[in-house]
């Protein structure tokens, strides 16, 4: 594939007019697009893709022109560089691979529906119109839609519609913007609407296959975000309307098009009356995420793509920051601490992972870019030390200035650290570069040498990894004074231990709030204390003990022997936080053990052992008035009670169910995925196998969907399996986006491993064609590296996969998860015999 060259360095467009005329019956659309802008050179290029051109113009004259399908471009030789219009006639089909122009998909009252959206990010304008498709060619648009309209339908874009004239719709002129931001959409839908303080109209819109109140929610959400992030910014939002649309079929999570932003229907509406809080926390969050892109990736936008950090990392820490101050008792942060912080920490510590800032030019590599452990989470964890170092005051008032100095415009990490900076009087950059620009993250050793107390750094690695001397300036957080607040140096020296001990009057700790990207390894004194002193130590710090301990043992710097005692005393913990660490833990100690075998059966025992008395405590269902912290445990505890085979979780799930066996969606959301999996595993039958696959193909709450294709996938009867994978192709009941939990449901089941590994070997070619334009196409290679434990699993793995090494985004996926199994399998190898003698030991 070719590289990349900057159309935008020979042709700088200023504005786009833009008419589209979509048939949704012949799946086929015309177009014609006018250009303004300024030629640097004669000859130039501009972007397209699958776009049949009939004609380009230059100023009302024909020009020559020429197709470079490498390339994604049209070139057109014009009489003389400046400015000039240029007018492109052409015609293309609409997609069903969720890019570009494509229709989303689903049933009412049994007919199937469908209605029209786009998809643009990273380069995929370029399918709907010709443009310079690249972030810093940044222009205004007027967008003129036609369409096969039926009555009633509803038409939206990023701007208000200011008229429709002969069956044309108009949209007012967008402020200056790039390409991969532009959106429409129309169809049947239904709407919920609102107005900020300020005036911004806020809207959510879905299809009429939901119910109405499923659109409150977001709405709730939507325009408080808004409002927090005017004030937060000190800056105005910069459109008339926020329109947030759920699509039935979406490639990713939800994508910011400026003032249209686009979801997957799951990720925006949800059932006021029955969703589990995990769920509404996760909605929220994600609203809060694009809605804080308006300001920070579309007000302002990275400059090319090696910065995409500068859009995500941003916004994923504002989500955080954002629901923090609209709903506090959720204490969003911890939820920050279970999914960001881990995730991150895992993926880092591989040995070839990408840098937060990466240089990239082969088209295909940017969608490579959207690693979402790194791009996302490793980054808003540097957003977060940096928040941590300079406070909100000086945050708050760098971002001002940002917003002011390069609004409508384009930026890079260097500006935003020189605003930072200004603001904060502490030179961000300088600290930051050595996280942004390096893979990896460090461990810093504490231990007392020859009785005084000393720190040290080296990149810590999952598996092999080749040392470097790579050092970080670490901000250490630590509880004694003497530490530096920031450890630039390989190592040092505080002093005496125990005239230091003595002085604090506690155990030392090191990255207290667990903000800053590095694990802590305690000699087994400093541990011993720490674990003495554990029942005085916050929520989050205990989450941190477990945390470090799992990746040490991981990166086999201590032995997973040493964790397993620790499990045990923060078993009967009230926090959510310190319980979804334990169980992290505690299901990795699964890969130790074979399927049936005595030592499942020890290891099912020690499960037990773990979850017995929260069982008693919790029960099945919620209670008036209980902790935000029970309602989240509650999960954990089941699960881990389930896999343990106790009887009487068994017995009280199927009372459960069949006390909900005429409406099971009704079921409590918090348990029902548990309870239907159990139904499942013990109590399974054709029969049901059958109805709750229908139930999967006529239900629209995606929540529902999501526990009934996790309990489907947990089927132990292998006929039900093969039938399971032959739906895989069957977009009417799985859809290409949710395929991979599908896959990943069967393959993580012992008796449907083979069968899922099977297929995708088999069908690669199709799944690539279904779903590989798509910016999330390589973690179905992640999924499967998250899951193979054995030998012979990774050599069918290096077999299927090293030939499609060279494939433009997928090698350095392949080289990674390639070393995540063989990590695993060594780890598993010299580890098991003495992991599953220590359970034992504790069930006796």
């Amino acid at each position: 594939m070719a590289e990349l060259t900057r159309f935008y360095q020979t042709f700088q467009p200023t504005h786009y007019d833009i008419f589209i005329d979509i048939n949704r019956k012949t799946k086929q659309f015309t177009g014609k697009t006018t250009i303004t802008g300024n030629a640097k050179k004669q000859a130039i290029a501009i972007h397209q893709k699958n776009l049949t051109i009939a004609s380009v113009q230059a100023d009302g004259k024909a020009v020559p022109f020429s197709i470079d399908k490498k390339a994604d471009a049209v070139r057109i030789d014009l009489i003389k560089a400046g400015k000039v219009t240029l007018t492109l006639s052409y015609k293309a089909p609409l997609t069903d691979t969720m890019m570009g122009i494509y229709p989303s998909y689903y049933e009412l009252n049994g007919i199937k529906k469908q209605i029209i959206g786009t998809q643009f990010e990273t380069n995929f304008a370029r399918q709907a119109f010709p443009c310079v498709d690249e972030p810093e060619a940044k222009a205004t648009f007027d967008i003129a839609l036609k369409f096969d309209e039926q009555p009633g339908e509803t038409v939206l874009s990023n701007m208000p519609e200011i008229r429709v004239e002969d069956g044309v719709h108009y949209f007012d002129t967008t402020v200056r913007m790039s390409t991969y931001l532009v959106a429409f959409a129309f169809g049947n839908l239904q709407s919920r609407q609102t107005t900020t303080k300020s005036g911004v109209k806020v809207g959510v819109f879905a299809t009429k296959a939901h119910k109405a109140n499923e659109l409150d929610f977001a709405l709730d959400i939507a325009k408080r975000s808004i409002e927090f992030y005017e004030d937060f910014y000190q800056t105005p939002y910069p459109l008339p309307h926020s329109w947030q649309l759920a699509l039935p079929d979406f490639s990713a999570g939800a994508m910011e098009n400026w003032g249209l932003v686009t979801y997957r229907e799951a990720y925006l509406l949800l059932d006021p009356e029955n969703t589990a809080l995990d769920m509404k926390q996760l909605v929220a969050t994600v609203i809060a995420h694009e809605l804080a892109h308006q300001w920070f990736g579309d007000l302002v936008t990275m400059k090319w793509w090696d910065d995409l950090w500068l859009n995500e990392s941003f916004a994923n820490m504002m989500e955080y920051v954002a629901i923090d101050a609209l709903e506090p008792d959720w204490h969003i942060w911890e939820s920050f601490q279970t999914s960001e912080a881990p995730a991150a920490l895992q993926r880092d510590a591989t040995d070839g992972v990408q840098s937060v800032h990466v240089q990239v030019n082969n088209p295909a590599e940017i969608d490579a870019l959207f690693d979402g452990a790194i791009v996302y989470a490793k980054g808003a964890r540097m957003l977060v030390m940096v928040r941590a170092l300079i406070g909100d005051k000086a945050l708050r008032a760098g971002l001002k200035n940002y917003f002011a100095a390069h609004q409508f415009d384009n930026a890079t990490g260097a500006d935003l650290w020189a605003a930072l900076g200004d603001s904060s009087g502490v030179d961000v950059g300088a600290i930051m570069a050595s996280w942004l620009e390096q893979p990896g993250y460090p461990v810093v050793t504490a231990g007392i040498v020859d009785g005084k107390l000393t720190l040290s750094q080296q990149q810590f690695f999952i598996g092999k990894g080749q040392e470097v001397g790579r050092k970080w300036q670490i901000p250490l957080n630590s509880n004694y004074d003497a530490a530096p607040a920031i450890l630039t140096e390989k190592s040092v020296t505080l002093g005496q231990y125990t005239e230091l001990r003595a002085a604090n009057a506690k155990p030392l700790r090191l990255n207290v709030g667990n903000n800053s990207h590095f694990i802590v390894k305690y000699d087994e004194i400093l541990l011993q204390d720490i674990l003495d002193n554990s029942a005085a130590l916050d929520a989050i710090s205990q989450l941190q003990i477990l945390q470090d301990l799992r990746l040490l043992a991981e990166g086999r710097q201590i032995s997973y022997v040493a964790v397993v005692p620790v499990l045990l005393r923060f078993a009967n913990s009230h926090s959510a936080v310190v319980n979804a660490a334990l169980y992290q833990v505690a299901n990795n100690l699964k890969k130790f053990v074979l399927p049936d075998s005595a030592e499942e059966k020890a290891l099912q025992a020690f499960f037990d052992r773990l979850s017995v008395s929260q069982i008693a405590r919790l029960g099945w269902t919620s209670k008036p008035e209980e902790s935000n912290d029970d309602q989240l445990t509650r999960p954990y505890v089941l699960r881990a009670a389930l896999y343990a085979k106790n009887a009487a979780a068994i017995a009280s799930a199927h009372e459960l169910f069949e006390a909900s066996k005429g409406k099971l969606a009704a079921l409590p959301a918090a348990v029902r995925v548990v309870v239907l999996a159990n139904e499942v595993k013990n109590f399974g039958s054709a029969e049901l196998f059958k109805r709750l696959l229908t139930e999967y193909r006529e239900s629209f709450d995606a929540s529902y969907k999501a526990d009934l294709c996790a309990a489907l996938t947990s089927t132990a009867d292998k006929e039900l399996i093969a039938e399971l994978i032959k739906k895989f192709e069957d977009a009417d009941t799985v859809k290409p986006q949710d395929l991979r939990a599908w896959f990943r449901g069967v393959l993580a089941n012992d008796d449907g491993q083979q069968a899922a590994w099977d297929w995708i070997r088999n069908d690669w070619q199709w799944l690539e064609k279904t779903v590989g334009g798509d910016m999330e196409f390589t973690t179905f290679i992640t999924v499967i590296a998250g899951i193979f434990r054995t030998p012979e699993r990774l050599a069918e793995f290096k077999e299927f996969f090293e030939p499609k090494l060279a494939t433009p985004g997928l090698t350095r996926e392949i080289k990674m998860d390639t070393k995540v199994i063989e990590s695993r399998v060594e780890l598993i190898e010299e580890e098991k015999n003495a992991v599953n003698d220590a359970v034992s030991e504790f069930i006796r």
